[in-house]
Order: structure tokens, then sequence, then C-alpha cells
């Protein structure tokens, strides 16, 4: 057992992923999943890439690197932000690829024995079936990490859906969740204003830590968690990953 620290989009606010993971660094039980999209939008993409960089070299195993859509151009699509990373950055983002030290998925198991899918934007009824139904959040997160090219790449996939399709999806199908999820890449709230922005069927089976800016959505005997914090291009206030204490790491 151990503590698993999952941390939401970065978007190149390296102070703010600095301080977020800080005080768990000096923990040797602890292991970090960041859900992808290090970089664009904030002001110092490559100080996070440097920062990440540092963690993968000295202990590889405590920091669980995922890929999110604002990497994913890097690996073979043409970039869509505006102001694209240098050769450098983009060069290490593909190393990291090569080398399989970014990921797709991973998989975790809490102390209360609920198991968790963690991806970038989350899983879809009609993803999840395209990876042949899996009914475990290790055998899904095994099956991504395959990295199904037409599914990683789809608007639909776990780097692109947005959460209220993603949940709506379910409602709509009537399909039990298999297992939970934890995502980052969109919420159905708007944070700085605490406002919702989504349908009112999602809201009613909703509840939001404003301050964390973590959103729990329970569907068919599970839940989506949502920990995307939406820093912008200054970095959120106030917010904090999620923290599951003597959690395991499935995969």
């Amino acid at each position: 057992m151990t503590k698993i620290v999952i941390v939401g989009d970065v978007g190149g606010c390296a102070e703010q992923l600095a301080r977020a993971v800080g005080s768990f660094m000096d923990e040797p039980d602890t292991v970090v999943i960041q859900v992808g999209d290090l970089v664009d939008r904030g002001p110092d993409s490559p100080g996070v890439l440097a920062f990440v960089r540092e963690r993968l070299e000295a202990a590889p195993s405590r920091w669980i690197q995922l890929i999110g859509n604002h990497e994913a151009p890097y690996l073979g699509g043409e970039p869509f932000w505006p102001e694209p990373l240098g050769e450098p950055e983009a060069a290490l983002l593909r190393s990291w690829w090569l080398k399989e030290r970014l990921r797709v998925a991973a998989a975790v198991r809490t102390a209360e024995g609920e198991e968790l899918l963690v991806t970038h934007a989350g899983l879809t009824v009609a993803a999840w079936r395209e990876l042949g139904a899996p009914v475990t959040a290790g055998t899904a997160a095994d099956l991504l990490n395959t990295r199904p090219e037409e599914l990683l790449w789809s608007y639909d996939g776990p780097l692109w859906a947005e959460a209220a399709p993603v949940y709506s999806s379910w409602l709509t199908d009537r399909e039990p969740l298999p297992f939970s999820q934890v995502h980052g890449h969109s919420t159905i709230v708007s944070f700085p204003h605490r406002r919702w922005m989504c349908e009112e069927r999602i809201r009613q089976r909703a509840s939001v830590d404003w301050q964390a800016r973590h959103t729990v959505t329970r569907i068919g005997g599970g839940r989506f968690v949502g920990v995307d914090p939406k820093h912008g291009t200054r970095g959120a206030p106030a917010w904090a990953p999620l923290v599951l204490d003597g959690a395991e790491l499935l995969v």
C-alpha cells in the first residue's frame, strides 16, 4: 500500500506544479500520477517539462506521466496551440513517448477496494466498447497502454473527450460503470464563477470541492472524479491534487 497523488492539468504553470507536489516528494511511499497537459497556455512550459524530467530521471517508479491532448500533436500531428513548444521541448516529449515514459493510462485500487482508471479525458461508453468492454480498471489501462491509434486520436477518445459528454454517454446508454474513473482535460463547472456548465441530470449526481477544484459525479454504481483545476494563463489561486492514502498502483 502507498499514497497516490493524482495531479490535474498543469498547462505551463511550473510554480503551481512544484508547490502542489513538493510536500510529497520527500515521502518514499508516495507515487505521483500526472494526467497530462503539462504544456501550453501558462507562462513556463519548458519549466514544467524540466521539473518532470528531473523526477522521471531520479525516481521513475514514483512519477507516472500520462499523455494529454496538448502533448499529442508533438508526437505525430501538428501543434494547434498558437505558441508551440521549441524544438528541444518537443524532442523531449518525443523521447518520453518512444521510451514509454509517457503513458496513456494508469489504474489504482483505493484503500476501500474501489478500482479507478486514470486517463487524461476519460472513457465514453463507445471508447470502452472499442477497447473490448474491459471489466477491470487494470485491464482497461493495459489495453490503452498498447496505444490503439484510432482511439487515441479520436475526439471521443481518452485524450480529447469532454467531461459532460463522457458522463452523458453512460447515463444515456444506462450501462453500469465497470470501474470508476479519474480524469483531467475538462470540467463540468466554472471554478472562478462557481457556476455549473452541464445538463441538470449530471448536476443532480455531482458534487464540487471548490477549494481543491475537484468534481465527483456518481453514475451507475461508480463515479467520475474530475481533477482539471483550469489554471488558465496564470495558475489557479487555490487548488490541490487528489490524494489517495493507502492505495495500490495496479498499472
